[in-house]
């Protein structure tokens, strides 16, 4: 059984055709998983064909994971399932409820024939590059959220130039790759502008920053409202062993935090709403209910789903910012 076969003048690229062959080889069932291909070689002598043309070819299949290359002896076929078209690499940074709705909203708009391998690599710079490493001309796509990892543009940069998306997180390092993204110093200033009628009847702002896995754009954001404003204000980067004071507000970027207020103000037996204030950082279905209703400041990380895979099935090549709202509840 002829594994290729190449047709001139058919106004089909050759690289496509030798695709298309070993595609249709394994779906009639005559290329099982782990036989061999023909060498790059021999596809070159048989058809006359350049190198790089055949190696085009069988890259391309590697990176939707039909085939497998072995140093020295050659390539082979690894999985059967030859509808899928893409293969996406995806490295968020930690998974969690809003996250989730981020990645369910990818994957419901990106399409059927496409996997998504989804990585996680929890703040660490060394688990960053070694995901990276292992993935590299193993994808079609790389979805990146760098987060703010030191050195993570230099590890991106080292992935197929044409195949990266940035995001959540961007940064003037990663200009030139395509992102869909969320500005955090924008978003938390224009969120607190559009609150500032509620917040005038408290005494003082505070947020309580950690400043590790959190974006920096938002303390700056958070700084400039509160100096352009001339609101009183304090960051801290821990609330444990905090006493809350009546009239004050706490902005909180981690849901952690968020209940060690909570519980530490039902200790003091302090009115939410009324005695002290609470802005949370991403919204998420129970703090609509928590506390009859916590005040958030969220992107709408659904929308981001569905821009990014818009963003990969079109082909498009954009830096786009994703849309923030301030949505007031119970607790300012």
């Amino acid at each position: 059984m002829k594994i290729i076969n190449i047709q001139n003048n058919q106004g089909v690229p050759k690289y496509k055709q030798i695709i298309l062959s070993i595609e249709k080889t394994i779906e009639e069932g005559h290329l099982k998983k782990d036989e061999k291909l023909p060498s790059i070689n021999k596809v070159c002598l048989e058809f006359s064909l350049s190198r790089d043309t055949v190696l085009q070819a069988y890259e391309e299949l590697k990176k939707r994971g039909i085939i497998y290359a072995i140093l020295g002896k050659g390539y082979y076929v690894k999985s059967t399932e030859v509808r899928i078209k893409q293969r996406i690499f995806l490295l968020f940074d930690e998974l969690n409820i809003f996250k989730e709705d981020l990645y369910n909203s990818f994957l419901e708009n990106i399409g059927k024939d496409v996997q998504v391998d989804i990585f996680f690599h929890n703040f660490n710079t060394q688990v960053f590059q070694k995901l990276i490493n292992d993935s590299n001309g193993n994808y079609t796509k790389y979805i990146i959220m760098p987060t703010n990892l030191i050195g993570a543009a230099a590890i991106i940069e080292t992935l197929p130039v044409n195949d990266v998306y940035i995001l959540d997180q961007t940064n003037p390092e990663l200009n030139s790759f395509p992102a869909v993204y969320q500005n955090h110093k924008k978003d938390i200033y224009e969120g607190l502008v559009k609150g500032k009628s509620r917040l005038n009847k408290y005494e003082k702002l505070i947020m309580i920053f950690p400043g590790f896995r959190e974006p920096l754009g938002m303390k700056i954001g958070f700084e400039n409202f509160c100096a352009n404003f001339e609101f009183d204000y304090e960051i801290i980067t821990e609330f444990k062993n905090r006493e809350i004071n009546k009239g004050e507000v706490y902005v909180i970027p981690s849901d952690r935090d968020l209940v060690s207020v909570i519980e530490k103000a039902k200790l003091q037996k302090l009115q939410l709403g009324t005695d002290y204030g609470i802005i949370s950082y991403n919204e998420t279905p129970l703090k609509k209910v928590v506390e009859n209703g916590i005040t958030t400041i969220s992107t709408n990380f659904e929308v981001m789903g569905k821009l990014l895979a818009e963003m990969i099935l079109k082909g498009k090549k954009k830096q786009i910012e994703n849309q923030s709202a301030l949505i007031i509840r119970n607790s300012l």
